[in-house]
């Protein structure tokens, strides 16, 4: 098996503030509306496919925790670590199995494919059944 690795730091920061980004030009668009609509589309379309690409990232995160949790058993060896007190090992379990709910990775997924239909569907309002 392979070493399991975080993404350098550089790709970390960059979905940080591409989920930030998207989160603000989602905001921003209700003030945009009564100023001008251009931005606010733009802001739209920015918002979107943010959120693209950081769902797209957080259920790969996801799904590679899920599979290193699996992979080794850790949410049952857990229970088997005696320097661990009963508090500990109970919090080390609840983490382990949320860690790999697939609920978080459902809710990515639909966020993901939601934006995806939106951006398609905004692409062909805007543009192309003009």
């Amino acid at each position: 098996m392979e070493k399991p690795v975080t993404h350098p730091r550089i790709v970390r920061l960059f979905f940080f503030w591409i989920g930030i980004f998207a989160t603000f030009a989602y905001r921003i668009i209700v003030v945009l509306n009564s100023i001008n609509l251009v931005w606010s589309q733009i802001a739209w379309y920015a918002g979107t496919i943010g959120f693209l690409f950081y769902f797209a990232h957080r259920f790969e995160i996801s799904q590679r925790r899920a599979k290193l949790i699996g992979q080794h058993n850790l949410e049952e060896k857990v229970a088997h670590i005696s320097e661990l007190s009963d508090e500990e090992r109970m919090a080390m379990a609840y983490i382990f199995h949320t860690l790999t709910s697939t609920k978080e990775r459902w809710n990515y997924i639909f966020i993901f494919v939601m934006s995806m239909v939106s951006l398609l569907l905004g692409v062909y309002l805007d543009f192309i059944a003009k």
